[in-house]
């Protein structure tokens, strides 16, 4: 479960979850509630790649919108998913190199 925290809309946080690159939840916390469960209940089951797509950009007030915020909440997402798989990378690779370099080692 993930939390996002929105900037410039009504809905104050974005409680969500994404299983295999598809949103399985989603919930605005405050804001307008019958656009926000109709927002949710579209978004559920859909690609996250696909609804960010299709929300970012989306404008009601301040320069974003809820739809526009889980876009966000999305890609934010995303790249902290690429982040730990940089960091596993990085960390498999270190640990191949120190095998490499203890078997070349003379003992």
């Amino acid at each position: 479960m993930e939390t996002f925290r929105t900037n410039g809309t009504c809905a104050r946080q974005i409680i969500y979850d994404v299983k295999d690159n598809c949103l399985v939840s989603c919930k605005f916390v405050h804001g307008c509630s019958g656009n926000n469960q109709g927002i949710a209940r579209l978004a559920i089951g859909q690609n996250i790649d696909e609804l960010i797509a299709k929300l970012k950009g989306i404008q009601c007030k301040h320069g974003t919108s809820c739809p526009d915020q889980l876009a966000r909440a999305l890609t934010a997402y995303k790249d902290k998913l690429a982040a730990i798989k940089l960091q596993q990378e990085k960390a498999a690779a270190l640990a191949a190199a120190a095998a490499a370099e203890a078997q070349n080692t003379p003992q």
